[in-house]
């Protein structure tokens, strides 16, 4: 609806009429029950006098509404979930009464109930504009204002805001019967928070439950001292209390390197952390109240890579104090500014302020190769996007505004020099303290301390879309003395812009000493345009291998000369760094992809590379495109005997590798996706590490590992619903619920898949979690005959799907739903049909859409390349 989806347009008009300063007294009663809560909203602003405007609205019901004294008639303000504000006076108070709803969808204010104990946990989420679906509100980013958080609750709850609680008062009412589950009514209890400083209302929170807590505080470096607190579900609190410590030491690290690095103290009053559930993000930067899922609460092992993401997690969102918070951006268009810097930030932060000293590797791996990817789709857009409204907003949260802008960042870094950079962020900090910035005065300040032309710099870097290719070419003496070396750049014929880039270009060559693969040179130096003579190497001697953008610092495709790539195929698994491994991989992956290195050629050096591979995220990245260029880049006709080869060599790796080691966890883990019904081998194999008499020493048969092996058997058949039902039994918890409805979505037959594709249209009672583990278990069959019956259903579904579910659960289902295993001709077919009747839907579900088509037009594409080239690629 036109009311929920506010136009760019809308927003500056309304910032136009609405002056300063603007405050909010909000009161939330959470004592009426288990679907709603009474909201009232006293907003006092300032407008030019005669114009109209709306407040923001989305409730099941609006009680009242009082404009300046005057109580207006609800039925003719409110409509399409906006509040009409008319003939507004210089000084205004508006005060609102609604009944707003409780969500299980991780929008607005979200309520889980946990099976294990009972309880209820409350947390908000309000990123892009979901304030609305709490109070009434000015629901924009540079609408900044202060606000003044009451929270009435159960005695028994603890309740926080973005600012310290200023006081409490006993209430003699009780609690509505079902406010806990169930449980008895219990006395109630108001909660007064201290009034926030100027910020915007998508950083607003409230969390309320009873959380388990933990405290400690910091010595900000501005003298204060800073109170910090940690919490997490009752159910998760013994695991919990083991990481406490080392979050706490992470997160004073963070604050202690970012006041170091751009010269301004954490600005806030507190600084807490709260591990919530069913959470539809990785994490939220509310100011005072950062909100991180609690899968990041680990009752089971995990990889080594996951365990650093949430490092980088706490140290991301600590970031956005400064980047999005203490300064944030106009308009949704420059959401750059909050995401590419924190991205970029946390991790340059996680590289050299905590023991992840290959944090850039990881960075290369992971998010980077997550940026290659859709930045090559026709939905790629510029880092600065063109935003027009929220749906637009909505679909940004994406590889280009992430990694992307954080690759573009390091580039930046090196193109102006890193102490230059950081006096500019000072200075660009300090001069928009706690009001909004665009683009343009980040870049006045950055011009000013490196004297750098960043107008021209970002026209083709972040005002532009699309990614270059720099390839090398090299020519040598018969003495082996480099004679020339050029590196000439591209651009697709769609994005046809070559940009300038500060880069490295390093010479490795084996060790004799060590048989390793190592560096041996390096030439720093600026390119532009097509072509560039890197003078410094003549008569240098020719490497093995010459790499194009060593050290990662700039944001392009790689192609190596004929020499480096066979070098680097034959040999990746004995270089030394792993960042240069990180580089080198991404780009054979990259090459498999376009269509340019036979799959099995990758296969079999991405299999060599997992023998002696230890960065966690490169190993588990190398495993999921493995897994991709298996199942979907392969000669169809040649794919089963290939994944059987792929599934024998995983685990004879894992049977190679040290005990209990991470490599160990997560080959195992690869293992058991490798299953197809019928394969009695793989069957009797996962029985047998379910019970027991299959044992890897020092991998323990923890909840999470039983529900990959029962997942697995799922997916050939080789359990009932029955066995589903038990497992869940031993141990009921929220983590075991998503778990369970995952599994059985993977049941290989008709009757699972069309449970689950009903259950994920049209069950309403899943919460958001448990509906992305449904649909990822449809879809996630490796028989293509099997997903082919469901090419049509997809198809016709997503009007519906988009007409009737929240943005974020349509993007769940429009993205997990899609059936990528199916014939690449038929999704193809099919898709483009769709679209082709859809030119004038809206932009964000376009753009969902043609991310899906688009990739089964890539998997034809390589798939029918590398039939074409059969087996004489191996």
């Amino acid at each position: 609806m036109p009311g929920s989806n506010l136009t760019r347009v809308e927003a500056q008009e309304r910032k136009a009429i609405i002056t300063y300063p603007i405050e909010y007294t909000v009161d939330l009663d959470l004592t009426q029950g288990p679907k709603t809560f009474v909201s009232t909203s006293t907003i006092r602003f300032g407008a030019h006098a005669g114009e109209s405007t709306f407040l923001d609205l989305i409730a099941d019901s609006v009680e009242s509404v009082t404009v300046n004294g005057e109580t207006l008639d609800v039925n003719e303000v409110f409509d399409d979930d906006r509040i009409d504000l008319n003939n507004l006076k210089e000084h205004n108070e508006v005060v609102v009464k609604a009944v707003c709803r409780y969500s299980t969808t991780g929008e607005g204010l979200h309520r889980s109930v946990d099976p294990s104990d009972g309880n209820v946990y409350l947390y908000s989420q309000f990123e892009v504009p979901d304030a609305r679906r709490v109070y009434a509100v000015f629901d924009q980013p540079d609408l900044k204002a202060t606000f003044k958080f009451s929270v009435k609750a159960p005695q028994s709850w603890t309740v926080l805001s973005n600012m310290p609680v200023e006081s409490t008062e006993d209430l003699a009412d009780l609690t509505a019967d079902g406010t806990l589950a169930g449980k008895p009514a219990e006395s109630t209890k108001l909660w007064h928070f201290a009034t926030t400083p100027t910020m915007s209302s998508y950083l607003t929170a409230i969390c309320a439950g009873p959380y388990a807590a933990w405290h400690t505080t910091y010595e900000n470096e501005d003298g204060r001292t800073v109170p910090m607190s940690q919490y997490c579900r009752q159910a998760l609190k013994d695991a919990f209390a083991k990481d406490v410590d080392y979050l706490f030491d992470i997160t004073k690290k963070g604050f202690a390197f970012y006041a170091k690095t751009w010269g301004v103290p954490y600005p806030y009053a507190k600084y807490d952390q709260i591990y919530v559930p069913e959470y539809n993000a990785g994490a939220m930067e509310n100011i005072g109240l950062v909100t991180i899922r609690d899968s990041y609460v680990f009752e089971s092992k995990v990889t080594d890579a996951l365990a650093e993401r949430r490092v980088v997690t706490v140290l991301h969102e600590l970031a956005h104090m400064w980047f999005g918070d203490y300064v944030t951006m106009k308009w949704w268009n420059d959401l750059w500014l909050n995401e590419s810097f924190a991205e970029f930030t946390s991790t340059l932060a996680t590289a050299e302020a905590t023991d992840w000293k290959d944090a850039w590797a990881t960075f290369c791996s992971g998010e980077k190769s997550w940026a290659l990817a859709q930045d090559q789709l026709s939905t790629t857009h510029p880092i600065v996007a063109p935003i027009n409204d929220l749906n637009d907003t909505y679909v940004n949260f994406d590889g280009i505004t992430y990694a992307k802008g954080a690759s573009v960042l390091k580039q930046l870094v090196a193109y102006v020099g890193r102490e230059r950079f950081f006096e500019g962020i000072s200075h660009y900090l300090n001069r928009h303290a706690y009001s909004n910035a665009t683009l343009n005065d980040l870049l006045d300040e950055l011009e000013a301390t490196s004297g750098r032309d960043l107008k021209t710099w970002s026209a083709k870097w972040l005002e532009q879309a699309g990614i270059n290719t720099i390839s090398t070419a090299v020519q040598a003496d018969a003495d082996g003395k480099i004679t020339s070396l050029t590196l000439t750049q591209a651009a697709p014929t769609e994005f046809p812009v070559l940009r300038p880039h500060r880069l490295a270009v390093g010479f490795y060559d084996e060790d004799p000493q060590t048989g390793k693969i190592v560096r041996t040179d390096r030439i720093e130096l600026d390119v532009d345009g097509e072509h560039t003579t890197v003078a410094q190497a003549a008569g240098k001697a020719k490497p093995s291998l010459l790499l194009a953008n060593d050290d990662d610092l700039t944001y392009t495709k790689l192609r190596f000369d004929d020499d480096s790539l066979a070098f680097a195929m034959a040999n990746l698994y004995r270089f030394d760094d792993a960042l240069a491994r990180a580089v080198i991989w991404l780009s054979l992956w990259d090459m498999t992809r376009d269509g340019e290195l036979a799959a099995t050629d990758f296969i079999d050096t991405t299999l060599k590379m997992l023998g002696t591979e230890t960065e966690s995220t490169t190993f588990r990245y190398a495993l999921a495109m493995l897994s991709t260029t298996v199942w979907h880049y392969t000669d169809a006709k040649q794919r089963n005997r290939i994944a059987k080869h792929v599934a024998s060599e995983l685990f004879a790796l894992a049977k190679q590798a040290k005990a209990g080691s991470d490599e160990q966890f997560q080959l195992v883990s690869a293992y058991l996706t490798y299953g197809v019904e019928g394969d009695s081998e793989f069957a009797d194999t996962v029985r047998g590490l379910l019970s027991g008499s299959l044992v890897f020493e020092g991998l323990e048969l923890d909840n999470n590992f039983r529900w990959s092996i029962m997942h697995a058997l799922a997916s050939i058949n080789a359990i009932k619903q029955a066995d589903i039902d038990a497992e869940l039994k031993r141990r009921d918890t929220t983590e075991n619920r998503e778990f369970a409805v995952g599994t059985r979505a993977s049941l290989h037959s008709k009757e699972s898949k069309d449970w689950a594709f009903d259950q994920a249209l049209h069950n309403d009672e899943l919460t958001n979690s448990q509906l992305g583990e449904v649909a990822r278990g449809f879809s996630g069959t490796h028989d293509a005959d099997l997903a082919d019956g469901y090419v049509d259903a997809y198809f016709e579904a997503i009007d519906w799907i988009w007409k009737n579910k929240t943005f974020h659960m349509s993007e769940v289902l429009i993205g997990d739903l899609y059936p990528a295993y199916a014939d690449p001709a038929k999704l193809v077919e099919a898709g483009d049909r769709w679209l082709a009747a859809h030119q004038d839907a809206d932009n964000a579900l376009l753009r969902m859409v043609k991310a899906n088509v688009e990739a089964s037009h890539r998997t034809r594409m390589v798939s029918d390349f590398n039939a074409s080239i059969g087996e004489s690629a191996r």
